[in-house]
């Protein structure tokens, strides 16, 4: 899932959300820089502590997208997590080992630079997935 929503920087600029997803960030969060915005406050150190994931999940009625932060290797699909099993569209990976190496402790630098390389044309594929099956994108494996 992970791997799937990204793609090198001079490809993922190419992307964007379809109408229908840019309409649900529209609606969920006024605009995509404020959901981008909001998601980065998910994600910093003091957010989510040490390991873990920021996730932006489709509500079960298809009609909302809402931003959940998880511990560990937790997800939104598993009860508990949320206030419902929601469906996840897009994920960032904020375990140390996903960035240490080439941001070591910058965290917040490097959630920026990951909007660089998200294929907007994959979660718009997941986003619809989700709302016309009310249930969590396959993966491979």
């Amino acid at each position: 899932f992970f791997g799937d929503e990204m793609a090198p920087a001079d490809k993922a600029s190419r992307t964007k959300p379809s109408a229908q997803l840019e309409e649900l960030i529209n609606k969920s969060f006024g605009s995509m820089d404020e959901m981008k915005e909001k998601f980065e406050a998910r994600a910093a150190p003091g957010a989510v502590f040490g390991s873990g994931w920021v996730w932006v999940c489709v509500n079960q009625a298809g009609d909302k997208l809402e931003l959940v932060g998880t511990p560990n290797q937790d997800n939104p699909l598993m009860k508990g997590v949320a206030d419902e099993i929601m469906f996840p569209i897009l994920g960032l990976d904020v375990w140390e080992h996903a960035y240490y190496l080439k941001y070591q402790n910058r965290r917040p630098e490097y959630v920026s630079n990951w909007w660089n390389v998200v294929n907007w044309d994959k979660v718009s594929e997941n986003c619809k997935y989700c709302i016309e099956n009310h249930a969590g994108v396959p993966v491979r494996g």
